[in-house]
């Protein structure tokens, strides 16, 4: 699943305190652990017991290409692009 990319790394536990207008800043150690710089694009998903979970929207991403490579095979070496252009060929064969 798309944390496990974050469990690579050691496991980093530090204090934060929320700013103003809701801002949090990430220690640099985090940032450092999970290669950030400014400018990233982050997921943050807010589960049922509470806990939130931070990761990089780009490991999101890829994790989720290969999630969607693994079922649907097909789609091995094929952007979705051409998958639908393929698709459109054969239907246009058949009328």
């Amino acid at each position: 699943m798309w944390y496990d990319s974050i469990m690579k790394h050691p496991v980093v536990q530090q204090a934060v305190q929320l700013g103003v207008k809701g801002r949090l800043v990430l220690p640099a150690g985090v940032r450092k652990a999970l290669q950030l710089q400014e400018g990233d694009r982050l997921l943050l998903r807010l589960r049922n017991d509470g806990v939130i979970e931070l990761a990089k929207a780009k490991e999101v991403v890829l994790g989720s290409k290969g999630l969607l490579q693994r079922l649907y095979p097909a789609l091995k070496g094929k952007t979705l692009a051409q998958e639908l252009i393929q698709e459109r060929r054969r239907e246009a064969l058949q009328e």
